[in-house]
């Protein structure tokens, strides 16, 4: 199973917005989503994570800026090799403004106006709790299409 990472930066206590990028290529093309993607070797999930967001959108975050909210589990059983475990971080303060990339399209969000018919199924499972600041471990599994969920199981939890 592939190790990722997903940053969400946000503004406001509670939040209020939410960065989303629109997947301009790879997996994903089409869909918003957050930033983030594979842990490389020898990188931790927190360095994987600040590179990410540099390469997809140009911000600079610290691993201190970065707060661990939620550890997901995407099941493809029709498609195994795209299995992965999906570490998750707000970001509430960050150095540098979002930047289009060849791979990413970043654009604010209100926190009740999600693009939701836009992202991938699961989302409309998940990112409320999390912006909500609730911990939460969940595992999602796709029927054979590879875009619909079949099962959630989203429960509370505790990092560190």
């Amino acid at each position: 199973m592939r190790e990722m990472t997903l940053c969400l930066l946000v503004r406001g206590e509670p939040v209020r917005e939410v960065l989303l990028g629109l997947k301009k290529r790879g997996f994903g093309a089409g869909k918003y989503a957050g930033c983030g993607g594979k842990v490389e070797p020898g990188e931790t999930t927190l360095q994987a994570a600040c590179r990410e967001l540099v390469e997809e959108i140009g911000i600079a975050a610290t691993e201190a800026d970065l707060q661990p909210i939620g550890h997901l589990t995407f099941l493809f059983p029709a498609k195994p090799a795209w299995n992965q475990g999906v570490h998750v971080f707000l970001v509430g303060q960050w150095g540098g403004e979002p930047t289009e990339s060849a791979e990413m399209r970043p654009c604010w969000f209100a926190r009740d106006a999600l693009p939701f018919a836009q992202m991938w199924q699961d989302a409309a499972y998940w990112l409320p709790h999390i912006l909500d600041g609730q911990l939460i471990r969940a595992r999602f599994t796709f029927l054979d299409d590879n875009e619909t969920v079949r099962d959630a199981e989203i429960a509370e939890t505790v990092f560190g």
